[in-house]
């Protein structure tokens, strides 16, 4: 008899996660980056003039702000099409939110302290909000009941 998996069995298979992992991965990565990078900030703000580094401007903030939006946006939407679960949103909104304020609110911007911790907080969400979509992507198996077309 020749060796036949069950009918409800053959229509489930494992997503590849290629290019939406690689978004994850990239996102994660960047992310955990901003949030060290934030972390050494006070550091970095001290020594920065002494070593002509531009890399502490705040335009350059702004602009790796706007960069990690779109890409965490973007990796995360890719994400939810594909597991439904909408869980890595509830880390990546509320740390958009602390590095928009970090730059935008002026108190807490102009507070070396403040401003450092709530950049590392945001990266850190964001690093998160990736590596949980990364993991909800890996972990989704297709089938008839996943709710949207294999």
């Amino acid at each position: 008899m020749p060796n036949v998996m069950p009918v409800s069995f053959q229509s489930i298979r494992r997503p590849s996660t290629g290019r939406k992992g690689l978004l994850d991965r990239l996102g994660g990565a960047g992310s955990m980056l901003c949030a060290i990078h934030c972390a050494a900030l006070p550091l970095v703000l001290a020594i920065a003039p002494a070593i002509g580094a531009g890399f502490a401007s705040e335009s350059f903030e702004i602009g790796f702000i706007a960069f990690a939006c779109l890409l965490g946006l973007t990796s995360l939407v890719i994400g939810y099409r594909e597991h439904r679960v909408g869980r890595a949103l509830l880390f990546l909104l509320p740390g958009i939110a602390l590095l928009w304020a970090a730059v935008l609110i002026e108190p807490l911007h102009e507070n070396l302290i403040a401003h450092a911790i709530a950049m590392a907080s945001g990266g850190t969400l964001i690093a998160t909000a990736h590596i949980l979509n990364l993991r909800l992507l890996h972990h989704h198996v297709h089938s008839a009941a996943c709710g949207h077309s294999a």
